[in-house]
């Protein structure tokens, strides 16, 4: 078992698991949570944890860390992932552990592997302003066979490194190009569109095979979801899984928990990647993933990270092997309309629904305005809810994303 875990980042919820677990651990997070972390009695290392580059001193902080006797880094949040890879890579006297962070930090490397190990992906470039874009949509258009005067092929742009959809542009036409995109989002990655159900898998890995699986089924991207999914996915749960092990042992992933995104073709036969992160996803994935299969997601998260394990060490950290939960768990992410709320509103026939289970949802301290969102960040809270039939489950979520909380 591991001496330590190094906690890349910042994350209460962790924190505590990993508390309530006695597992040994140090935050390694900006010096601006070490006054929280001192009064908290939380074992704390300051870094100044910039974009990971040639200037970075992983070095420096492994020394900072040996008070604590850490071995292991766990990557909590997207600007992470590198930091995490550079520790492990000297704490398992591997360099290959780097560069295979990078993979997860830079979409168009990611792409171009996931390309030369067989997975099934999109058309895709790298572009440096919009010109390269014009013709890269001139490419896609001739692919796709679009005859004279049809509409054109759609496609995504989207940063090499950004979280969620930050900078992300959804290109529908040659017009949306000079529209949508401005010097400041290049250089960054274009793809073409992939048709079908989106969908995202958390794949905890140790030893290089996959542990645990959970599928999530996306009701609206960056809106809703729950867990397990519906009957549709869970039915290729065989292809999905064999298609995860296949990305695993493509991109050599040894250790830790990975949340690929995926598209199921229109027919049902054909899985799509879309693209792959290897810290905690969005959309509180991991709350509704304990709670549907009754254990701890997070800690498991951390302790898959721990090449010292043994696999009964790590079995007391899982459901039991083949368990399926009856219920499903699922949320609606509340992102109040762009202008003006003063108050919070709760439906009564919110309250009176069987499936519902709790929000988190506050009142707002006055009146404030509210801009256009970014990605998918800054939600206001949560609306959860638990019940046996997925079909009943997305109409509710379905039917939340539109109701107005904040007013």
């Amino acid at each position: 078992m591991a001496n330590c875990f190094a906690l890349m980042g910042w994350s209460l919820p962790v924190i505590e698991s990993v508390q309530k677990s006695g597992l040994p651990y140090v935050v390694v997070s900006f010096p601006e949570f070490g006054a929280y972390a001192k009064e908290h009695d939380i074992p704390f290392v300051g870094y100044k944890l910039d974009e990971f580059g040639s200037h970075s001193n992983s070095l420096e902080l492994v020394e900072l860390l040996k008070p604590f006797n850490a071995d292991v880094a766990v990557p909590l949040y997207e600007e992470t992932v590198e930091w995490a890879g550079a520790l492990n890579s000297i704490y398992r006297d591997d360099p290959r552990v780097l560069n295979r962070a990078f993979l997860f930090r830079n979409k168009a490397m990611m792409k171009r592997k996931a390309l030369l190990g067989g997975l099934k992906v999109g058309l895709f470039e790298e572009v440096y302003d919009r010109e390269h874009v014009h013709k890269f949509l001139d490419r896609l258009n001739e692919a796709e066979l679009q005859l004279p005067g049809e509409d054109d092929a759609w496609f995504h742009a989207k940063p090499f490194a950004a979280a969620g959809t930050v900078g992300h542009h959804f290109i529908r036409s040659r017009e949306d190009i000079d529209r949508k995109m401005t010097v400041k989002d290049f250089p960054c990655l274009v793809e073409s569109h992939l048709s079908g159900k989106e969908f995202s898998c958390e794949a905890f890995i140790h030893k290089g095979k996959i542990r645990f699986l959970n599928i999530t089924e996306y009701v609206k991207l960056g809106y809703s979801n729950f867990i397990p999914a519906g009957p549709e996915l869970e039915a290729k749960r065989e292809l999905i899984h064999n298609e995860v092990q296949k990305m695993v042992d493509i991109f050599g992933i040894e250790f830790g928990m990975v949340h690929p995104e995926w598209f199921v073709s229109d027919d049902g036969k054909t899985i799509n990647f879309g693209e792959v992160a290897c810290r905690i996803p969005g959309g509180h994935i991991l709350d509704l993933c304990g709670q549907a299969y009754g254990f701890d997601a997070l800690l498991a998260f951390v302790v898959s990270h721990d090449p010292n394990m043994s696999e009964e060490e790590l079995d007391k950290y899982f459901p039991s092997k083949g368990y399926m939960p009856e219920k499903k768990y699922g949320n609606v992410m509340v992102f109040p309309k762009p202008g003006q709320i003063s108050r919070l509103e709760i439906p009564e026939e919110l309250l009176e629904e069987p499936y519902y289970l709790d929000n988190n949802l506050v009142e707002p301290l006055g009146p404030q305005k509210i801009t256009e969102r970014s990605g998918f960040g800054n939600h206001f809270g949560t609306v959860n809810f638990a019940g046996e039939d997925p079909e009943r489950m997305r109409e509710l979520l379905k039917h939340y994303e539109d109701v107005p909380f904040y007013v």
